[in-house]
């Protein structure tokens, strides 16, 4: 069967559908609970100024069973390890 990709979509169901009749098909936003505080997709932060804020990184010195490519500079696993280049080690994704 053919099918016209340019023709309109809607139905006259569609066109007959009041504006309180979206709105209530829409979920309302809910405010986020102390389980939500370790899901940083329930906050929303589009007006938040975040100038001010700390973040504490823990950076880990490099572990004896790893080495970072000097191609695509990611700290890569020993099993990831290719071949030893002029500049450094490089991963078997870059080869």
């Amino acid at each position: 069967m053919a099918t016209d990709y340019d023709a309109p979509r809607k139905t006259d169901d569609d066109s007959n559908e009041s504006i309180e009749a979206l709105k209530e098909r829409v979920p309302a936003k809910s405010v986020a609970t102390d389980d939500d505080a370790d899901n940083p997709g329930s906050f929303d932060l589009s007006a938040a100024d975040l100038a001010d804020v700390e973040l504490d990184v823990v950076v880990l010195p490099p572990q004896e069973d790893e080495f970072t490519c000097v191609s695509c500079f990611l700290v890569k696993h020993r099993l990831q390890f290719d071949h030893e280049s002029k500049l450094g080690p490089i991963c078997r994704e870059c080869t």
